[in-house]
């Protein structure tokens, strides 16, 4: 193992920590996200997506998080039941991180440090008006990072991609 990215450590929902060395060999989706976001609903097409590519090294990665718009309000049990009962999720949820400010969580500075912040289009207007991101930083929830088998990161998909889009390039990747 040479790559940075699988000596980060991450906090499972129970505090315990995890290393993401567990994951080398599989593509990744990394992704901070919130039960009372508009784009909330992208549970259940990231959830068909990791059903489709689970069994062919594939893993998706939720980090909820509570900075844009206190969109994640709940405990972390709570949030992960709502996502199980609601858009039936059966892939990796962690404890709740920080992806901006002065506590960033280590994965989300390796990634925002790694792929800047490319979202700049029409779509992305009314976030950056209300974000209070910097720089690089993660604008909003759902956004998503793309991680190959040897811990690359290679995509950065903000919000308002589409979700084609993010699957197209996994399928890329699993090849």
């Amino acid at each position: 193992m040479n790559n940075k990215f699988y000596e980060i450590e991450v906090l499972n929902q129970d505090g315990s920590k995890q290393n993401l060395s567990e994951y080398e060999g599989k593509v990744l989706l990394i992704v901070n996200t919130a039960t009372g976001c508009g784009f909330t609903p992208q549970y259940k097409e990231l959830e068909a997506i990791y059903r489709e590519y689970k069994d062919k090294g594939f893993e998706i990665l939720d980090f909820p998080c509570n900075q844009f718009a206190e969109q994640a309000k709940g405990t972390d049990q709570e949030i992960n039941q709502f996502c199980s009962l609601k858009y039936d999720t059966t892939f990796k949820r962690f404890k709740k991180v920080e992806v901006i400010g002065e506590n960033k969580c280590d994965l989300f500075r390796y990634l925002t440090d790694t792929l800047g912040y490319n979202g700049k289009g029409l779509k992305m207007k009314f976030i950056n008006k209300i974000s209070k991101a910097k720089d690089n930083e993660v604008r909003w929830n759902f956004t998503k990072f793309l991680v190959d088998k040897e811990g690359n990161v290679i995509k950065r998909f903000e919000p308002v991609d589409n979700l084609k889009t993010v699957k197209s390039e996994i399928e890329k990747l699993l090849k």
